[in-house]
């Protein structure tokens, strides 16, 4: 295989390379989303009018109660999701990064070597 097919290949796996890492990204992000938003419907609903004050009370403390053990689940989640978040953006810019480098080596024609010049 001769150089510019050398090239033409590693961009092809370079660019296949970029997207998983993008796909794995988008995926990370949806997670975490997904667990910021499951922690925005814990907020307190308002109880029923129609209960006795004394029993609105009991309800709100125990969905109080039943709420905080979800956010402090949910936040550890959130926490690993996070960091695997981080994760797979280093690994997409590392990714993008290589992939322009190459795709940039397959664009520019290779230039002649001149004997006798200051750069072979």
């Amino acid at each position: 295989m001769k150089t510019p097919q050398k090239l033409l290949r590693l961009g092809q796996i370079s660019a296949l390379l970029h997207e998983s890492k993008m796909s794995t990204l988008q995926k990370a992000a949806r997670a975490r989303q997904d667990s910021l938003d499951r922690l925005a419907d814990l907020e307190a609903p308002h109880p029923p009018n129609d209960l006795p004050a004394a029993t609105a009370e009991e309800v709100t403390r125990l969905y109080a109660l039943w709420a905080d053990q979800q956010r402090s689940q949910i936040n550890r989640e959130l926490a690993r999701q996070t960091a695997d978040w981080h994760s797979a953006l280093q690994a997409a810019a590392l990714a993008f990064g290589r992939d322009q480098v190459v795709q940039g080596l397959a664009k520019v024609p290779a230039a002649p070597i001149r004997r006798g010049e200051e750069y072979l």
